[in-house]
């Protein structure tokens, strides 16, 4: 049985918490549907020190999120019309997070029960959702979820049976101004 990721899961090491979202189910409820969705792709911002990180900059009303508990939700808005989603980790007032970046998106499933057949997924091209934009525009994420808790029924993440075979560790993408930051191989892919 597929278990629900719980906050604890958040409350480690940052990029030890990226690697392992890879292969993991990322499941949205909207609309009386289920998206959802296996994270292939992750991440790491971490701490105060991370010129690449909203929360080099200090708590300020649009990073304070990133300075509290573990498993909340953080999202922001680039080039003024995209969406990115971020899960807090770490220990309260230590700023870090994790960007989800991409995932396999399956065909988006009727709402019957509070049960889902992991085993009918049928996935979808993986171009609509191999972006943070282009991922949280088909979840239908957007601000109304920064601040809350993973959790059911509106966003959650559950494991899976699924073995990441390889991870690929990469330099993040759009940080250039960060200085030696730019260059952290704190992005991970997964072969699947």
């Amino acid at each position: 049985m597929k278990k629900n990721i719980t906050k604890s899961f958040f409350n480690r090491d940052t990029k030890k918490v990226a690697q392992e979202l890879l292969g993991k189910f990322l499941i949205r409820e909207y609309n009386d549907k289920y998206y959802i969705g296996i994270i292939t792709e992750t991440e790491a911002y971490c701490g105060p020190n991370d010129l690449a990180s909203h929360a080099s900059r200090g708590k300020t009303p649009r990073t304070e999120i990133m300075f509290g508990p573990p498993g909340h939700i953080y999202i922001y808005l680039i080039y003024g019309m995209y969406y990115c989603l971020n899960i807090v980790t770490e220990k309260n007032n230590y700023p870090a997070a994790v960007l989800i970046r991409s995932i396999q998106a399956f065909k988006p499933i009727k709402v019957i029960s509070s049960s889902i057949n992991f085993k009918n997924l049928k996935p979808l091209d993986y171009k609509i959702t191999n972006g943070p934009g282009k991922l949280c525009k088909y979840f239908y994420i957007d601000k109304n979820l920064n601040k809350k808790s993973l959790a059911v029924p509106y966003l959650w993440i559950k494991d899976s049976n699924i073995k990441v075979k390889k991870i690929k560790k990469l330099p993040r993408i759009g940080v250039d101004y960060a200085g030696c930051y730019a260059k952290k191989p704190w992005r991970y892919q997964a072969a699947l």
